[in-house]
């Protein structure tokens, strides 16, 4: 049995990496600036990565950490830089990075910095690098937009293979066990779908008619902007739809199959798991 440290303890990553160490037998620290309640192997720690005196207690014990770099920002590799090194000193022996496929085609994106970051402390670290979410559609930014039955992407005829975010989690839980070994990963699902068709499956299994709008990515940026999205993110966000709408983003990636011997699961299979009629 040993322990881990898991940042963004309570999101879509993060707490299915805690039920994957929970199920092998380990203990687990749940990351987070409002955590939720202990669970079995799991003690719930206040996490602020503004907030650097909150960063030892955290640390002190663990194995290994699984870092998630914090939500709608860009400034955040000098950040990583200063965890990473502080949990070097701590005597955590590897870290697991989430970053996102394709940061590495150019030096200028901030999570391609901030895995430079992270691997700047010397120590060996795992760099999960998912395509999109599946569960973007069913517990983040297009939810709503499924359940009113029109999915606004600017992606046109653009496909991108989908990652469960189980299948994540399960590579991550590797990387942090040791069972996979340090390295990048680039995941994603078995198939590459346009829009249109995923929100197709989507309508079979919700029982109703989904249809996906296209738009302008530059229209697009600017409505999420106008809706509260920070203007950096949305211009970032804007830029991988684009690649998607290119056709750059289509290719499969075997990091699943890597790290766990078994293919990545796909839409259809995620969907009949975790889309719900009504």
């Amino acid at each position: 049995m040993s322990n881990y440290l898991v940042l963004g303890g309570t999101g879509k990553t993060g707490r299915r990496v805690l039920s994957h160490l929970a199920a092998a037998g380990h203990t687990a620290r749940a990351g987070a600036r409002h955590p939720g309640p202990a669970a079995s192997g799991v003690e719930p720690v206040r996490f602020d990565w503004d907030d650097q005196s909150t960063h030892a207690h955290a640390l002190s014990g663990v194995e290994a950490a699984y870092v998630v770099p914090p939500a709608l920002r860009m400034d955040h590799p000098p950040l990583l830089a200063a965890f990473a090194e502080q949990a070097r000193e701590a005597g955590v022996s590897r870290l697991v990075l989430l970053s996102a496929r394709g940061v590495d085609q150019g030096p200028d994106n901030p999570l391609r910095q901030a895995e430079q970051a992270v691997n700047g402390a010397g120590l060996p670290v795992t760099v999960v690098r998912p395509s999109w979410f599946m569960q973007n559609f069913t517990e983040s930014f297009f939810a709503p937009g499924v359940a009113d039955g029109a999915i606004v992407a600017p992606t046109g005829g653009g496909a991108e293979p989908f990652i469960d975010v189980d299948d994540i989690a399960a590579v991550a839980a590797a990387g942090l066990t040791g069972a996979a070994e340090p390295g990048d990963y680039d995941l994603s699902g078995p198939a590459a779908l346009t829009f249109g068709e995923a929100a197709h499956v989507l309508g079979e299994h919700t029982g109703r008619r989904v249809t996906h709008v296209d738009l302008p990515v530059d229209e697009w940026v600017q409505g999420a902007q106008a809706n509260g999205l920070p203007p950096e993110y949305a211009v970032m966000l804007g830029a991988l739809f684009g690649l998607i709408r290119d056709g750059h983003d289509a290719y499969l990636s075997d990091g699943v199959q890597r790290a766990l011997g078994r293919s990545a699961t796909s839409f259809e299979d995620w969907a009949a798991r975790e889309v719900r009629s009504g």
